[in-house]
Order: C-alpha cells, then sequence, then structure tokens
C-alpha cells in the first residue's frame, strides 16, 4: 500500500506541534517557549564574540520578522542584549545575559529529554536512515522543482 503524501505531511506536523507542546511543558518555569529554546541556546554558544540576527536567520531558517518577535521578548525577557558590532555600527551582535546562563541547564535537559521521547526505540540505523530522508526533503524545498536558477539562489539564501 503506498503512503498518502498529504498523510505523511500531516503526520510531521503533528509530530511537530506535539514536541513544541511538550518542550513547552519542560520549559514552562523558565518562562521561555520551546521556540525560544533552541535560538537562546544557539546565542549562548556564540557567547564570545555574540551572534548577528542575519546569521541565525540563516541557521534557523525563520524569516527576520518571525525572529525579530522571538528576540524581542527575549530581549524583553532580560535573556538577551545586543550591542552594536565594532566593525559596523549598523550591525548588532547579541549576547546570553546571566539570566540565560542560568536558563541554560534547563533548557538543554528539556530538549534533549523532548528528542529522546520522539526517537525513543529507534535503532541508530532507522535514526541515520531518517536524517538521510529528512535532508533529502529539505534540499527538495529549497526551492520549487524546475524553477529558474536565479530563483533557486534566492531560495537558498
Amino acid at each position: 500500500m503506498r503512503p498518502h503524501h498529504r498523510t505523511l505531511v500531516l503526520e510531521n506536523r503533528q509530530i511537530s506541534i506535539r514536541m513544541e507542546q511538550m518542550t513547552d511543558q519542560m520549559v514552562g518555569s523558565t518562562g521561555l517557549s520551546a521556540a525560544q529554546a533552541p535560538l537562546l541556546l544557539y546565542i549562548l554558544c556564540h557567547a564570545d564574540e555574540g551572534i548577528s540576527l542575519t546569521d541565525i536567520h540563516r541557521e534557523f531558517g525563520y524569516s527576520m520578522a518571525a525572529l525579530s518577535n522571538i528576540l524581542k521578548r527575549l530581549r524583553g525577557g532580560g535573556y538577551v542584549r545586543a550591542e552594536t558590532s565594532q566593525r559596523d555600527n549598523r550591525r548588532k551582535r547579541l549576547y546570553g545575559t546571566e539570566k540565560a546562563l542560568a536558563a541554560r541547564s534547563e533548557l538543554e535537559q528539556a530538549l534533549r529529554e523532548s528528542c529522546e521521547a520522539v526517537y525513543r526505540g529507534f535503532s541508530e540505523e532507522e535514526l541515520c536512515q531518517l536524517e538521510a530522508l529528512q535532508k533529502r526533503m529539505l534540499e527538495n524545498l529549497v526551492a520549487p522543482a524546475g524553477a529558474p536558477e536565479t530563483i533557486r539562489r534566492e531560495w537558498r539564501k
């Protein structure tokens, strides 16, 4: 029996939603959300040099508007501070605060536990297969099939 593409898409979305709900519950005591946690951990990983909004956009793929909104909440919550870049006054570098550092282990644990929950019972071989399939799916979505190369390049940015 051939799987229905629509069913696969729906199930992928349900997995994402349930993981987000689980992670939201786990990080709830910090006042952060599942969407904010990985971004904050990424910022903390670049503590020495700071990180730009553009770098985060490239890493996570969020739209700049959505990313700005998430970071606005992180800054408002006292988890992130922004400093003007020494090399370019028009750019800002983002840094985690002491409050972010205090929440780090709880965020790491929550993300680790939600990943362990979703992949429970999978063999290493199955996880490698799943990773390869997901990468192919992402590559398929870089740009619409048959799009001119100029459009494909824009989608990759």
